[in-house]
């Protein structure tokens, strides 16, 4: 994979990290969260999208329309999936769960649907971008998994992983084989996202407004850079980074989550942590040279 693509996952992953933290603290307002953050996109975003199609148009045809419906709700579905599993579950569980599963079925799609032939050195860089998410999630001590909601937590980790692989399939094969543009993606099918979740808000505003209550600011971030994130990643892929590399390279994340914890939140790391750190390191390194 190419330096600029690389840079912009690794960007990518630092940008996914901290807005799955600031939802994790909004976890209470559920849906309500969601669509707030959904309209804050749609506004902050639509200056770039609309001189994007300005300038360079767009071809639509049934396929480009079907496949940004598609993407949005396999979006909304993922959204929603890891707002619910914020709910019930800790973080420590549902988010290395859902990057660990994500990059597996996506490279897993893109080599079945994608035509993009695996290497040995991919295969093993795969696996170790997963060990390594593993290690630094659990520090070693599967005990994580057996909580009161480690159950839960697996689950929905597992339903939003699964979601994440179908998106980033749909996606690059809009963006790579339809043409469609990476804002313009990411904005339209947002703005449907939003149509969808409204109807929620404007049944019973009140109680959506209560929902908000302290987390104004919080849906703010989100809504910039959840979409910054991914725009990021869909860069990357237009400019030809195959999914079988950058799905997996964005997990990252999860080491940036632990280096985060060290620095800013003055956890203690152990030895695991740091082999797991080590071993995501190595993975992602066999990726890049796959």
């Amino acid at each position: 994979m190419l330096l600029a693509p690389l840079a912009l996952v690794i960007a990518a992953a630092f940008i996914h990290a901290t807005w799955n933290l600031l939802s994790k603290q909004a976890a209470s307002a559920g849906p309500t969260f969601v669509c707030v953050t959904n309209l804050i996109s749609c506004i902050a975003y639509a200056p770039w999208a609309i001189w994007l199609l300005a300038r360079d148009g767009m071809a639509w045809s049934w396929l480009v329309a079907g496949f940004i419906v598609l993407s949005a709700v396999v979006h909304l579905a993922y959204t929603l999936s890891l707002q619910r599993g914020y709910q019930v579950a800790d973080l420590s569980v549902v988010y290395p769960v859902a990057r660990g599963t994500g990059p597996l079925l996506s490279s897993i799609g893109a080599f079945l649907l994608l035509g993009e032939l695996p290497t040995t050195l991919g295969i093993a860089g795969l696996i170790g971008v997963v060990i390594g998410i593993g290690l630094i999630s659990t520090q070693g001590n599967l005990a994580a998994f057996r909580k009161s909601t480690g159950f839960a937590g697996v689950l929905w980790g597992t339903a939003t992983g699964f979601l994440t692989a179908i998106y980033t399939v749909v996606d690059a094969y809009a963006v790579k084989s339809l043409g469609i543009a990476p804002v313009v993606l990411n904005w339209t099918a947002n703005l449907l996202r939003f149509a969808l979740l409204a109807p929620l808000i404007l049944k019973n505003p009140n109680r959506a407004r209560k929902k908000m209550t302290g987390y104004w600011h919080l849906a703010l971030a989100v809504g910039l850079l959840q979409p910054l994130a991914y725009i990021l990643v869909l860069i990357a892929l237009h400019l030809g980074a195959p999914v079988s590399v950058v799905a997996p390279a964005r997990e990252m994340s999860m080491m940036v989550g632990a280096f985060l914890g060290m620095i800013v939140l003055r956890e203690q790391v152990g030895l695991w942590r740091l082999i797991g750190c080590a071993v995501m390191i190595m993975g992602v390194i066999a990726l890049v040279g796959s």
